[in-house]
């Protein structure tokens, strides 16, 4: 049974599903943006305690609700929080994906949501948000939310990519994950990219966004008023 929907690029896109009995589909709590009269809620910590406490480390809520419908098809919409893209991957039983934190939008039931803690010394320690993300399991339709527009690359064995974090959006399992310090004191002092820049390394698919919302914050932040 293949899940139909419908994705409204926008520079606010929303993605609205259409649920047939026997499908269910799942977010985390206060992630839907509408629904028809008929589809029904069932809001449960999805899987205990252990599984509440991972989702909140890797950005979502601690709660997840499962959507559905018992008789005649209905509607249920999800919004993106940022301006950006909504992706649809369609993962094979087994396969999984590593995303940004917070970047899980919404799944059929049979997609395990996890944490994924990259255990590399240079992204732990200077990575930022990089250290803790999200690992994506098969099988089933899942929906991404990225900041911007998407740019993927595919890396070759050994074929390495460096890169501002921020602009990390997703990967597969394969491609190495660390961060390590730029290389030469004026790139350091001058360079204005910071100490550290991520490094990935294929072979395997990356998923990068071309607005970070971390460095739109910073944009705007200096023209708020202050408090004299």
């Amino acid at each position: 049974m293949t899940l139909e929907y419908k994705i409204t690029d926008t520079v606010l896109p929303v993605v609205t599903i259409n649920l047939k009995p026997g499908e269910i589909v799942y977010s985390e709590s206060g992630g839907m943006s509408w629904m028809s009269a008929n589809v029904e809620m069932k809001t449960h910590s999805g899987g205990g305690l252990g599984k509440m406490l991972k989702r909140k480390l890797s950005g979502e809520s601690l709660f997840i609700t499962d959507y559905f419908v018992n008789k005649d098809p209905g509607t249920v919409a999800f919004a993106s929080e940022f301006p950006g893209r909504i992706l649809a991957m369609q993962l094979e039983a087994g396969e999984q994906l590593i995303a940004q934190k917070d970047a899980f939008m919404v799944a059929e039931k049979s997609v395990d949501l996890d944490l994924h803690l990259n255990r590399k010394l240079g992204a732990g320690f200077f990575g930022g948000e990089g250290f803790i993300m999200e690992k994506i399991s098969g099988p089933g339709l899942v929906f991404f939310e990225f900041d911007g527009d998407i740019v993927e690359m595919t890396l070759a064995k050994g074929e390495s990519l460096r890169v501002d974090a921020g602009h990390i959006a997703m990967f597969e399992p394969s491609v190495q994950y660390d961060v390590k310090m730029v290389k030469g004191v004026s790139n350091i002092l001058f360079g204005g990219e910071g100490l550290f820049l991520a490094t990935l390394r294929g072979p395997g698919k990356v998923w990068l966004q071309t607005m970070p919302m971390i460095k739109l914050a910073g944009k705007i932040l200096p023209f708020f008023p202050t408090k004299s």
